[in-house]
């Protein structure tokens, strides 16, 4: 491995077109915010009325389009420089078909591990899920996995540490936030998810010995 990962190629191509469906996803909610997340947000099973008439609820699509619909500029933004940051050096290291198939399989996991939190232990009205973090999550997983001693430095606060205490410590933290309902509307059982299926995932690689080709 590289003593220092960041000093990949800046964009690769998989990273560049995630970048720009995730703008286009937050453009298209800036244009009709409602009748974008009435349709590609992950919804829990069932029917629900929504403000207007009408009804929502899951969509086979939405364990996918979710992901590339964000509530705010700082919510894009945090998410895409993280994945831009980490994934670079992951699509580099993977390739961008394998890269993508492990990026997806992370937002699926995030949405199924949300639906089933909904559906079995959350109490209260529907309420949907936007966001790529569940990838994200994911990529800061395989990050850590691949490269833990690689140094970063965090955003708030400015503290550089090595990539696996950052690993453990966002996990921690969700595990955390999510058990107690710290920070409410924040799905922190769908980020443990997205790394809990990469974990699984980049496992499976490596016992057949292919996670580094």
């Amino acid at each position: 491995m590289r003593q220092n990962p960041f000093a990949l190629s800046s964009v690769p191509p998989m990273i560049k077109w995630l970048l720009i469906a995730n703008g286009i996803g937050f453009l298209l909610r800036i244009y009709d915010p409602q009748w974008v997340l009435m349709h590609f947000a992950l919804w829990p099973p069932g029917e629900y009325a929504v403000h207007g008439g009408g009804t929502v609820g899951f969509q086979a699509w939405q364990l996918i389009s979710y992901g590339f619909l964000h509530a705010n500029f700082a919510h894009l933004f945090f998410n895409m420089f993280a994945l831009w940051m980490f994934g670079r050096v992951i699509e580099q290291v993977w390739g961008g078909s394998r890269f993508l198939l492990y990026y997806t399989v992370c937002i699926l996991g995030a949405a199924v591990t949300q639906l089933l939190v909904q559906t079995f232990f959350t109490s209260g009205p529907a309420e949907p899920t936007i966001g790529a973090s569940g990838g994200v999550f994911g990529i800061l997983l395989a990050f850590g996995m691949m490269f833990p001693n690689a140094r970063v430095m965090l955003i708030i606060p400015p503290i550089p540490m090595k990539a696996k205490w950052l690993v453990v410590g966002y996990g921690a933290l969700e595990l955390f936030f999510g058990v107690t309902g710290t920070q409410a509307g924040v799905a922190h059982f769908a980020h443990l998810g997205g790394m809990a299926f990469g974990f699984v995932l980049i496992m499976i690689w490596k016992r057949q010995g292919r996670l580094l080709n």
